[in-house]
């Protein structure tokens, strides 16, 4: 006998179906919640499958996110196997059906179905770390893009109030810069106040950082007076720009020490795997890169092909023929990792700066040279980076530059 159970995970709760050989399903469809009373009712319907087929049963469900961590947490501490497929591969099967049927129960017992039609590995569980490091690096990816479309909102308030302020200090985004700023959102409060006093201020604002000289801070404040002065706009006609100037400078120095803090926990965790070191000895990757592609690859020996891990970031070119025509424009697939993907194009772009990896400009100077468009050219780059990182972390040697 050969049981597997097929599990449909919705948010809150989940349908199952059992089979104890294919052919011959177990009983009928069940239901369970995502609570302790449902994963127990889950527990019975695969012990009880597992004393009739006096075998244990293969539990087989789709990748949902996170919806289904409980599901499978449930199972780790049980010490079932279980398999997580791909919902493209599911939803190909669903389409070959004749009859269109699309109900909970019904993709149970497909995936149940689908598991003997089909040769799966069980899940191998990452490491408790890699998962951590998954977690943490997604996180920081998704605090990013709110941190930069937050600065877009205030370059457009900051325009309309004190555009000439952009160019008192180096950085404008430094925690000085934002907190200076916050004192003194007008060309009027800065023309108001006299020069000792703005001094003093900025000293006060700079006493818990390391410390500067009093020429720069002489330079910044004759800075801010020229540029209070040169500004169009002396007085602010709308207050409810100050407001959301306020708001606005207190949300991206609040990301930005979350950012930081992120950053931290990251290089942290990185650091306690040994292949984190590995992956930085190519030109080219630093530590939120190598962060990003250690922690989206997972353990490498969930792919017995650099191809596979190749079709796993989705940088494999499609293929379309039919007939006699056979496209010769033929994109991406896509159908990855988005995270791999995109710290994968980012690694080639770093390599490519001052040819700081030797061996990838050379690479992209070929295809290039081939006719190949930029953007081909780096996905071509991209993809002999895959097989670069899949030969360093299967035999956990490092780059060799040439």
């Amino acid at each position: 006998m050969n049981p597997v159970i097929g599990l449909d995970i919705s948010k809150e709760e989940s349908h199952g179906q059992a089979f104890i050989e294919r052919g011959k399903p177990y009983r009928g469809t069940f239901k369970f919640e995502h609570t302790q009373e449902g994963l127990k009712k889950l527990l019975q319907v695969v012990q009880d499958l597992e004393h009739s087929s006096r075998q244990r049963p293969m539990l087989i469900l789709e990748a949902t996110g996170h919806y289904q961590s409980p599901v499978v947490q449930f199972l780790e501490k049980h010490h079932y196997l279980y398999i997580v497929i791909n919902p493209l591969i599911s939803n190909r099967l669903r389409k070959s059906n004749l009859r269109k049927v699309k109900t909970d129960a019904a993709d149970a017992y497909l995936l149940a179905e689908l598991y003997y039609k089909e040769e799966f590995e069980p899940f191998k569980k990452r490491g408790v770390q890699l998962l951590n490091l998954r977690y943490l690096t997604r996180q920081y990816e998704a605090l990013s893009k709110m941190c930069v479309q937050t600065k877009l909102q205030f370059q457009a308030v900051l325009d309309q109030v004190f555009p000439a302020y952009k160019g008192v200090f180096g950085a404008m985004y430094s925690n000085i810069s934002l907190q200076f700023l916050n004192e003194f959102p007008t060309s009027n409060s800065v023309l108001q106040t006299d020069e000792d006093t703005l001094k003093a201020k900025m000293k006060e604002l700079l006493s818990s950082k390391r410390g500067r000289s009093e020429d720069w801070i002489h330079l910044r404040v004759q800075r801010l007076l020229d540029a209070a002065k040169e500004n169009p706009f002396q007085r602010t006609m709308y207050a409810s720009h100050l407001v959301n100037l306020k708001v606005l400078i207190s949300l991206i120095l609040q990301y930005q020490e979350h950012l930081a803090g992120l950053e931290q926990n990251i290089d942290a965790l990185a650091g306690e795997i040994e292949e984190y070191d590995l992956i930085q000895s190519i030109p080219g990757i630093g530590h939120k890169i190598a962060s990003t592609i250690l922690s989206e690859i997972g353990e490498v020996d969930r792919f017995d092909h650099p191809k596979k891990l190749v079709a796993f970031a989705g940088i494999d070119p499609s293929v379309f023929a039919s007939g006699k025509f056979t496209a010769t424009r033929n994109r991406i697939t896509k159908r990855g990792s988005r995270q791999l993907r995109y710290a994968l194009v980012l690694a080639v772009q770093c390599g490519l700066i001052r040819s700081r990896n030797t061996r990838i400009k050379e690479f992209y100077d070929r295809k290039r040279a081939e006719g190949k468009p930029h953007k081909v050219a780096l996905v071509a780059c991209a993809n002999k980076l895959v097989h670069w990182l899949y030969a360093i972390l299967k035999n956990k040697k490092m780059f060799r530059p040439a």
